[in-house]
């Protein structure tokens, strides 16, 4: 009998953190009390509930069991954190909704605190435990290549090589008659009758179209899965995405993480919600303060707007302060070392990156992400794409305050070539593989990076 755990696995995973959750609600509660007598009161089972509510709907909006074989477990447990994260941001808009201060804050606190680290914990115990498993022989999916070549031996040798996954190959069929292979094509169907086979790999470049077709029916009438494998293997690239037109099946191979629309949504709704709270607390009344130290240092404008290139390389007005004296050069020149256009309070500004603060208005209005590569004056965009490859590609996703590139030290000036490569591939970098985990990670980096002090920053 064909061994396919996988839906036990669901919902194991699903009722662990069902458990997990409540159990960290409960722990937080007794530890922030000295009783859970009060967590039984209206307003708290109201609490409970909603959480309870808001992860089994982002259970079924993101589909976070629904896990591959050879994905990799720092992605599974990316994956989770992310929606931890982002069940707390909905919590807080809960409390704002609420306008309540009836809920402790560090009961709300230690219980993500206490839920994330148990889920991460169990998460890695569990998938740890599953890979010994499948080593052992258990959990096995039985699979067999159709087409022999360079690219169905490189699967046998992925499959060998990774055992932990559980995959037992059984053998290859080719066109002809070939000593490495189980037999031809003739062959394949009365292999199946007699073999438990769980998945066929058909390998394309090798494999006729009427063949393929002819798989795919059996598959469909046995519940064997059939999976096609083109060779790509010449391209550079992330993300692929398979889209159709009618009923042409079309291969997208630039497909990036923020093509998805929930993806959109859940760092727009991280832009708005730590945007918000950055003017509110902290702009509110810093901005008054720098305006009147800009107004008393030199004459001129608080802000400086400038055109820039954003989302689609479409253009936008990029707020910052002032920091250096009005000059007609500000556009086309920019700022070096011991720059003599550079203020004595717009030195300290740049030195701190407070002259950025504002674009967390940018952000609020849309232009702008939280994090994103930066954006460049208009001149520098059309300098720079003609010397650089995929340079514009940088433009897939909105900019941002700081970015990957920012956070590894390449900030403020770009004299060469060299330097402005090494920020767009960490630009491309981050597009490919954007996260919400990424974002929140760069945004730590970029703390601590402000901390040390940069000497690019001037």
């Amino acid at each position: 009998m064909r061994d396919k755990p996988t839906i036990y696995i669901r919902t194991l995973l699903f009722l662990t953190d069902i458990l997990l959750l409540n159990f960290s609600i409960l722990l937080s509660y007794y530890f922030r009390f000295d009783s859970l007598d009060g967590l039984y009161e209206s307003k708290y089972l109201i609490l409970v509930a909603y959480l309870n509510v808001v992860w089994v709907v982002l259970v079924l909006l993101y589909s976070p069991y629904k896990i591959s074989r050879s994905e990799p477990l720092t992605k599974i447990l990316r994956k989770h954190f992310t929606l931890i994260i982002i069940q707390l941001l909905l919590t807080t808009a809960f409390f704002v909704f609420q306008k309540t201060t009836y809920y402790s804050r560090l009961h709300l606190l230690g219980s993500y605190l206490t839920f994330s680290t148990l889920v991460m914990v169990f998460r890695l115990v569990f998938f740890i435990l599953l890979e010994a498993y499948r080593k052992k022989g258990f959990n096995i999916r039985n699979v067999v290549v159709i087409g022999y070549g360079e690219l169905s031996e490189e699967l046998n040798s992925f499959f060998i090589s990774h055992p932990e996954q559980g995959y037992r190959m059984h053998g290859f069929f080719d066109k002809n008659p070939n000593s490495n292979a189980l037999g031809t094509f003739p062959d394949i169907i009365p292999y199946l009758d007699k073999n438990d086979i769980d998945e066929i790999y058909c390998c394309l470049p090798y494999v006729r179209y009427s063949l393929i077709k002819k798989l795919i029916d059996f598959g469909e009438d046995n519940l064997i899965k059939v999976k096609l494998i083109a060779d790509f293997r010449g391209f550079s690239f992330k993300g692929l995405e398979l889209e159709r037109y009618d009923h042409i099946p079309v291969l997208n191979i630039t497909s990036i993480p923020l093509d998805d629309k929930k993806n959109r949504m859940v760092k727009r709704g991280f832009d708005i919600a730590f945007s918000s709270m950055v003017i509110f607390f902290v702009l509110s009344w810093l901005l008054p303060l720098i305006a009147l130290l800009i107004k008393l240092d030199s004459r001129g404008p608080v802000f400086f707007r400038q055109i820039r290139g954003g989302k689609d390389n479409r253009h936008f007005q990029c707020l910052k302060f002032r920091t250096m004296i009005v000059n007609n050069e500000a556009d086309s020149k920019q700022a070096t070392k011991n720059d003599p256009r550079i203020t004595r309070v717009g030195g300290f500004l740049r030195k701190t990156s407070l002259d950025e603060v504002p674009q967390f208005i940018n952000v609020l209005l849309g232009h702008m992400s939280i994090i994103g590569p930066r954006p460049h004056p208009v001149k520098l965009n059309e300098e720079y794409s003609t010397q650089i490859s995929k340079f514009m590609a940088r433009h897939f996703v909105k900019p941002g305050i700081t970015g990957l590139a920012q956070a590894k030290g390449y900030r403020g000036e770009t004299s060469t070539v060299i330097s402005m490569k090494n920020r767009v591939k960490f630009d491309r970098f981050y597009i490919e593989n954007w996260s919400l985990f990424l974002d929140i990670k760069i945004i730590f980096l970029t703390i601590l990076s402000l901390i040390k002090g940069d000497e690019n920053a001037y």
